[in-house]
This record gives C-alpha cells, sequence and structure tokens, in this order.
C-alpha cells in the first residue's frame, strides 16, 4: 500500500517542475510542492540503489548506496552553495544528522516497541558522529567571536578535515555500509528484478528531476521562510532535512513496527554517520567547483550535534529499545528544534 502511494506521488516532481517553469505560482506554494515531491524521489533513488546493487556486488553497491541514497540532500546543498546560502547548506547537514539520531530513532523505538539492537554497530555509528564532531569544532570555533565564518583559510581548512572525514569513512564504514545493505534488501522482500539497465536508468532520471525539484525547493526557501515567520536556518535544519531524509525516514519506522528493532536502529544510526562522514565532507570538497564552503559550525549546531551523540548513548547504552525510550529521544528533538528556532539567523 506504501510503495502504491509512492509510486502515484512521483507525479509531483513533473507538476512542480511544470508549474514552475509554466504558471510560476507563489514561491511559498513552489516551496511546499517541491519538498513534498522530494519525498517520493528519494524513496525511488533509493529503490534503484538497492536494485543496482543486486548486480554490482555488496562492494560497489555500498558505494552507489551511500552515494546516491544520499543524492537529495547533496543535491540540495550544492544549489544552495550556487546560490550563496552557505547557512543553509551547513543547516540542512546538521539538522540531517541529528534529525536521524533523535527522530528517526526515537520514532522507529516507538513503533516498533522493546527489543534488542546491536551495540556494536550502534557505537560504531556513535563513535563517527563523535570524531566528526570534534573535527568540526577546528574551523568553526574560529568564527564564534563573530568573525566571518566564510573565510578562505576557514574553507581550506573545511576542505583538509574533509580528506580525512572521507578517509576515516572508508576504513571504518565498509563494513557496516555492506550490513546495511543487506538488512535494508532484505526488509523490502517483496521488490525483485530491476536489470542492471533498469535499475540504472530509473536512478539517472529520478536524479535529474530531483535536481530540478531541489533548485525550486531552494530558489524558493528565502521567500518560504520569510512568509511564514521562520529563519532560514530553523527551515533548513528542521524542514529540508527531514524532507530530504523522509524516505528512509519512513523505512525504518516501518520496518520497526513490523517486529524488525535491530534493523530499524541500523537504518538510523548507519543514516546518521553516513551524512557526518560522508555528506558533509563530500559537499565542502564538491562545494570547491562551485564556490568553496566554510564547514564553521555555530555553536548551536556543535552542542546539538554533540548533545544527541551523548544522549542517545545514554538513552541506549543497555542496548535494549523501548517504546519510553523512543519518547525520550522524539523530546529530545523537539528541544534541539527549539533550540534551532530560537537561535534564528547567524
Amino acid at each position: 500500500m506504501v510503495r502504491k502511494v509512492l509510486f502515484a506521488l512521483l507525479a509531483l516532481g513533473p507538476l512542480t517542475i511544470g508549474l514552475h517553469y509554466l504558471v510560476h505560482p507563489p514561491e511559498t506554494l513552489e516551496f511546499v510542492l517541491a519538498a513534498l515531491s522530494l519525498i517520493p524521489l528519494a524513496w525511488l533513488i533509493g529503490e534503484a540503489t538497492e536494485h543496482a546493487a543486486e548486480h554490482t556486488g555488496p562492494g560497489i553497491g555500498g558505494f552507489l548506496n551511500a552515494t546516491f541514497g544520499n543524492a537529495p540532500e547533496l543535491i540540495i546543498a550544492l544549489i544552495a552553495v550556487n546560490d550563496g546560502l552557505t547557512e543553509v547548506v551547513r543547516g540542512s547537514l546538521t539538522g540531517s544528522v541529528v534529525g536521524n539520531l533523535l527522530l528517526v530513532l526515537g520514532a522507529a523505538l516507538v513503533a516498533g516497541g522493546r527489543g534488542r539492537l546491536d551495540r556494536y554497530s550502534s557505537f560504531l555509528s556513535f563513535g563517527l558522529i563523535g570524531f566528526a564532531t570534534l573535527l568540526l569544532l577546528i574551523p568553526s570555533v574560529p568564527s564564534w567571536d563573530g568573525s566571518d565564518p566564510d573565510t578562505d583559510e576557514l574553507a581550506q581548512v573545511s576542505a583538509a578535515i574533509s580528506v580525512v572525514l572521507l578517509i576515516v569513512y572508508v576504513g571504518v564504514t565498509w563494513y557496516s555500509l555492506r550490513r546495511h545493505r543487506t538488512l535494508h534488501v532484505a526488509s523490502d522482500e517483496e521488490i525483485k528484478g530491476w536489470s542492471l539497465r533498469a535499475a540504472m536508468g530509473v536512478l539517472a532520471l529520478a536524479t535529474v528531476v530531483t535536481a530540478l525539484v531541489a533548485e525550486i525547493l531552494v530558489g524558493s526557501l528565502e521567500v518560504f521562510a520569510d512568509k511564514v515567520g521562520l529563519s532560514e536556518f530553523f527551515v533548513a535544519a528542521v524542514i529540508v532535512a527531514i524532507v530530504g531524509n523522509a524516505a528512509e525516514h519512513g523505512g525504518a519506522v516501518v520496518v520497526a513496527a513490523r517486529g524488525k528493532i535491530a534493523l530499524a536502529a541500523e537504518i538510523a544510526l548507519a543514516s546518521a554517520a553516513q551524512v557526518a562522514v560522508f555528506l558533509i565532507p563530500a559537499v565542502a570538497l564538491l562545494s570547491w567547483l562551485i564556490d568553496p564552503l566554510s564547514l564553521s559550525l555555530r555553536p548551536v549546531e556543535i552542542a546539538a550535534l554533540g548533545g544527541s551523540v551523548l544522549f542517545t548513548i545514554a538513552v541506549l547504552f543497555g542496548g535494549n529499545s523501548s517504546r519510553a525510550r523512543g519518547a525520550l529521544l522524539l523530546a529530545a528533538y523537539v528541544v534541539v528544534a527549539t533550540a534551532f528556532f530560537l537561535a534564528g539567523d547567524r
């Protein structure tokens, strides 16, 4: 049923693009339509990468999954870089990590109830996110005195730590990515049989449509934020971050509701770790092709990252899940979202 709804919603992408170029609707409406359009597109990209991985083997499959599974967020970030919206870029990436840790994992535990988690895999993800947070302090602290966070020097430092993060990503998460892919395919047993050519064709088409929709989303973000009275930072860190991961978020909750709580936790935590040690440095390095991006995060963003990791570790330290623990994580996300709202733009 859910897959049929998502297939039907794929029509939103072409509809949004057509309205943008032919009708020119209000930008607030464009933002809403673009945000909704990205949800089924993110799901379709995930489907295509899973099917392609069955033909390419676990190594290349893991690479495809990590690269194209984060395609909506990557495209949104690079378009925002091109438009000079550096705070939007940083906010959406920070919000994605925090959203996976607290919102997605919390919702999954509430849906799944009691169960046993894989402590090794969980703490590996926690370690990666914690390490990334510590490294991000290097380009972040110099701007906390009110100086410009987008200097060439900070962009160069950001590029250097991005290389370190990617090396750590390749060295530490290879096994975790393969394991995540295997479990995720097993949870969708009803999906069978795309050829490699069909999977790559769908992947290419979905990525192109995603790029066009993401351009509309970013182009209308400033007007949407102004019209609804929200800061661009809050819209990026909460709304855009949730939308970019919506399909995988929903997948984790559905898997948890089926009783596969360890798998659901794996999806949420592995996704958070991927953003921290793969997507963030990838955006920083690719930005040099457009306009070098500094990973100079604000104190509220560093506090949200570090605090979310420590709180989640405390809640899940025993390796057990429950609805009460999930509720605690959801409450923590509300606290972080409130902090983002109060922080406003830099």
